[in-house]
């Protein structure tokens, strides 16, 4: 079945046990059985323990369970293809899981926690730190390459309009002219690979673009494209060229293709979803919403279940608990 395509229907009839879901978890992640032991790292001494039966056993409390559980010859643990992961302590069945991730992995603007709360029978609580977690499994690895040739960098601001808020909202009081109280984001796409990355940033001033520039890219093999903000000057005198387009005077594309549009296109795709699908998205968590764009504008190319198996790639070591997710909010 890993070979197959994946839809909602096929893994409703497919996984007909919880022992059916742990075989294809452990099929997407290991290819089957796992290389090494996610508590030491001892690498081709994991085996099989139980159930004997592959489906189900008994707890050392009586209750059944179908668990499947595994063991390493080095450091003498058991663990499963849950340990360490962002499934690790989950009460949500795997048959669940994998559906959700699914929904989430082939919905172009997002799906919400509401929304999984109501179709799956979860607590809005669960519903929201399950997506959180996987959320969290799509962030980039922080050793990722630097980004090299043809580079979109735009900024946008993410919150609602000041224009439309009440006279007595307590963030109306008198602020500096020309300053406004929205989430400044950051982002970069490639425009061969359409590989996105974006972030939040405290501000737009020439220091902290350049300093974000600067670590995700090559400076020295980037070709910057940016609109005429003057934020971009000084990391464009850096880079072999620096190719701006002027919005101002409905310039936004040069002879060749360089421009915006790429970049501007992400941000497009980000609003409509956090607008139309979550409603309101607290700046504590952006960064999080953000990676899950990130990744999704990334493998555009790629169908659901290709999605679905890259994402399940990147699980291990991405344990997101609730309280100091909650603590943050």
């Amino acid at each position: 079945m890993s070979k197959q395509e994946f839809s909602i229907p096929k893994l409703v009839t497919d996984l007909k046990s919880e022992a059916d879901a742990y075989l294809l978890l452990e099929q997407l992640r290991w290819g089957g059985t796992p290389d090494a032991c996610p508590k030491c790292g001892t690498v081709g001494r994991c085996y099989f323990l139980n159930p004997a039966n592959g489906s189900t056993r008994k707890t050392r409390t009586g209750s059944v369970s179908e668990r499947r559980v595994w063991k390493c010859g080095g450091c003498r643990k058991q663990f499963s293809v849950l340990t360490d992961t962002i499934f690790h302590g989950t009460k949500i069945s795997i048959r669940t899981w994998l559906m959700v991730i699914l929904q989430v992995c082939s919905s172009k603007n997002s799906v919400s926690a509401w929304e999984i709360s109501r179709q799956y029978g979860l607590t809005p609580e669960s519903a929201w730190h399950m997506v959180h977690r996987i959320r969290e499994a799509m962030k980039r690895e922080p050793v990722a390459g630097l980004l090299r040739g043809a580079i979109q960098a735009d900024e946008t601001w993410i919150g609602g309009n000041p224009a439309n808020r009440h006279r007595n909202d307590p963030r109306e009081l008198p602020r500096k002219a020309g300053t406004t109280d929205k989430q400044p984001v950051f982002a970069l796409v490639h425009y061969e690979t359409r590989e996105a990355r974006s972030t939040v940033v405290n501000d737009v001033t020439a220091n902290t673009l350049g300093d974000k520039i600067r670590e995700w890219a090559d400076i020295e093999n980037t070709y910057l494209q940016t609109d005429k903000h003057t934020g971009y000057i000084k990391i464009g005198a850096e880079a072999p060229s620096h190719e701006v387009v002027d919005h101002s005077m409905g310039q936004y594309k040069l002879l060749g293709g360089a421009g915006t549009n790429l970049v501007e296109g992400f941000f497009s795709e980000l609003k409509r979803s956090l607008d139309g699908t979550h409603r309101h998205v607290s700046i504590e968590h952006l960064d999080r919403y953000l990676a899950q764009f990130d990744f999704m504008f990334t493998t555009c190319k790629l169908t659901d279940s290709q999605r679905m198996r890259k994402l399940i790639g990147t699980v291990a070591g991405r344990r997101l608990t609730y309280m100091p997710l909650v603590g943050n909010a």
